[in-house]
């Protein structure tokens, strides 16, 4: 109730509809012209002005047959009143230039680290009007509650209101340090894992490939749980020989390369889970995102907008 009366009071003090239709009739000189630009008849036009004199308890304009003048409560009120809604449109239009060069990013953190970090300064290169922001987290977000623009999902790419577009598979197979590897003679059979620490044994991708690999009975069950939260983390323990990681090697082809990782085996497998950019579909086209979406579709696969649609693509 309280803020219902207030509200009401705000509105008597500051009756901006009938401001704005005092300061086009003020700036116009006539009823009608102000009408005309207003959208509106010269009958609700007058209406509004008799309203704000009506507020103010005297005159704004001095009537007379096809003219009409300021009178001096309308002289001293016009200028402050033209000035204040060029102030309000000020402030609009730096929010929505605010709006529109800001692009929020939401992304899991493996990929956020391990491409977009790397690759984003060349996005902003092509479009240095855009501001990036970037923001991390395993969970699917909600478009309609969180501030996002754009999110770089893992999934099917099936998700109700959103466009989607696929970046790549997500493959995965066994990474350990060449260290650690030694530290057992070499890994030469998929079994000779099981000789170290799994590092994350309840990620179900061990269970995927050793299946595939040949070995049906794993017995990951019984081994300690360590879930450090994201791929990125996996790979960072890998590295420093604390256990066989499960990754996806597009991700670590720099430390592959360098010797910081090592994948014993060539099977990679897939459970049908990629990584894939989405949005809103109402809000496709919308510059600064049809920007990213064509500059990381470019950088991701090769491909044009016109031939990444949806799912299938």
């Amino acid at each position: 109730m309280h803020k219902e009366n207030l509200s009401m009071k705000l509105s008597k003090q500051f009756p901006l509809n009938a401001l704005r239709v005092f300061e086009a009739v003020a700036r116009l000189g006539s009823f009608t012209r102000a009408g005309e630009e207003l959208g509106m008849t010269q009958t609700a036009v007058s209406y509004q002005v008799k309203l704000l004199e009506e507020n103010i308890g005297e005159p704004l304009f001095l009537r007379r047959p096809r003219q009409i003048s300021l009178t001096d409560a309308g002289t001293r009120l016009a200028p402050k009143v033209t000035e204040a809604f060029a102030m309000l449109s000020d402030a609009m239009a730096s929010v929505r230039e605010a709006v529109e060069e800001t692009l929020i990013i939401h992304s899991t953190p493996t990929f956020a680290s391990q491409w977009l970090a790397r690759n984003l300064g060349s996005f902003q290169l092509r479009h240095p009007n855009i501001a990036v922001r970037l923001m991390t987290s395993d969970t699917l977000i909600d478009f309609t509650r969180e501030p996002a623009d754009v999110a770089i999902r893992s999934g099917k790419g099936d998700w109700l209101g959103l466009a989607a577009h696929r970046l790549m598979k997500v493959d995965f197979t066994p990474m350990l340090s060449p260290g650690l590897a030694e530290s057992i003679g070499g890994v030469k059979d998929p079994s000779d894992l099981l000789k170290l620490r799994i590092i994350d044994a309840g990620d179900p991708w061990w269970v995927v490939w050793f299946e595939a690999a040949g070995v049906p009975d794993p017995d990951l069950a019984g081994r300690p749980r360590s879930r450090l939260g994201a791929q990125s983390f996996e790979a960072s323990a890998a590295i420093a020989g604390q256990g066989a990681a499960i990754l996806t090697p597009e991700f670590y082809r720099d430390d592959l390369a360098a010797g910081r990782l090592l994948q014993p085996f060539p099977l990679v497998c897939n459970d049908g889970v990629d990584y894939w950019l989405a949005y809103p579909e109402g809000r496709r086209n919308v510059p600064k995102i049809k920007a990213f979406r064509n500059w990381i579709l470019e950088n991701m696969n090769g491909t044009t907008p016109d031939q990444a649609s949806g799912p299938s693509a």
